[in-house]
């Protein structure tokens, strides 16, 4: 363990970061066991363009970071409203894109 706290230190990892992307990891092996076990054909929705659960889940993760940097230059304290509306517009996407 004191290797690994020498070697990555600089990167300031707590607990929150690790929560962070544990959960993207996680969703990239569910993304891709699904891509597997139930392979998808593009379609096209809303967005205009053939999309399918991996380019609607990057798209997802680009607007949700969108979202959280208009909620900081808005000057929020309580990251729950931007989580919510991140989610629910995730949610969306993967519905009608």
């Amino acid at each position: 363990m004191d290797y690994l706290s020498e070697h990555l230190g600089w990167m300031a990892w707590t607990w929150q970061t690790m929560v962070f992307f544990g959960s993207i990891a996680a969703c990239l092996a569910i993304l891709t066991t699904l891509a597997v076990v139930r392979p998808e054909t593009p379609r096209v929705g809303i967005l205009g363009f053939a999309t399918t659960r991996g380019d609607r889940f990057f798209v997802s993760l680009i607007l949700a970071a969108f979202i959280f940097l208009f909620f900081i230059k808005i000057g929020g304290d309580n990251p729950l409203y931007p989580a919510v509306v991140a989610l629910l517009m995730a949610a969306a996407m993967f519905r009608f894109a």
